[in-house]
């Protein structure tokens, strides 16, 4: 069953890694421009960055992290679309493809800032090294945020797949692409225990709809390639 699971077209990428690190140069030029330039079109904000009490860092890691879930989903529900033969319906399998290639960098880059705006949160006092090694946060929740820290690694694993794929091969990298199931099972995990708006409604609900869409078209490729695998009945002379 394995074989059929991992069964797809293999389709080119979209970026390579030239493309790839002028990306993440722009990235890092448009973040070094907005805290030069925020301070003067925000004040109230600066106040609240440089405040005896600042809680725009966590707010700010508080959003991204959806947002970086977000675009997890997406990424994933693409792959599974693709593998499901649903993207020929639409959008297309090939701009399923791309899709699915660049959701998931920009949704690595959206975790990156996730993690990283918490050096400026004074009520958690992480440093880098916290930031940095799983389950070395023990200032809060060391075990949630440390699997929020490994599923951060295994999808750059994941994602950064796409560039070494003729290096690897095919099948190789099929393989690697499962580890993302783990990814969006610690992410979850993650967001549950470590997240302080884990209580509110539209909070649970987002979780609810999120993994429950991604387990339905899971299990219909799981029922698709059993059905596919199962021998025609014969018919009686």
């Amino acid at each position: 069953m394995a074989d059929k699971l991992s069964q797809e077209t293999e389709y080119e990428s979209t970026f390579n890694l030239k493309s790839l690190l002028v990306i993440f140069l722009a990235m890092a030029i448009g973040m070094q421009l907005a805290v030069a330039l925020l301070p003067s079109w925000l004040p109230n904000l600066t106040a609240s960055l440089m405040g005896t009490s600042p809680k725009a860092y966590w707010y700010l890691s508080r959003g991204t992290a959806f947002v970086a879930m977000t675009l997890l989903w997406a990424s994933m529900a693409f792959g599974l679309a693709i593998t499901n033969k649903m993207s020929r319906l639409w959008p297309g399998a090939p701009t399923a493809f791309a899709v699915h290639e660049f959701v998931s960098l920009l949704g690595l880059a959206f975790a990156m800032f996730h993690a990283l705006i918490l050096l400026g949160d004074c009520f958690i006092n992480l440093t880098f090294a916290q930031v940095a090694i799983p389950f070395a946060s023990s200032n809060f929740k060391p075990v949630w945020v440390g699997l929020g820290q490994i599923g951060f690694y295994t999808w750059a694993i994941v994602t950064f797949s796409f560039y070494v794929r003729s290096h690897i091969g095919q099948k190789s990298w099929r393989t690697i692409h499962f580890v993302s199931f783990l990814t969006y099972a610690a992410a979850l995990v993650h967001g549950l225990t470590s997240g302080t708006d884990t209580s509110a409604a539209w909070v649970q609900w987002y979780y609810w709809i999120s993994a429950g869409s991604l387990l339905f078209l899971l299990m219909y490729r799981v029922v698709a390639s059993l059905s596919k695998s199962r021998p025609a009945p014969r018919v009686a002379g």
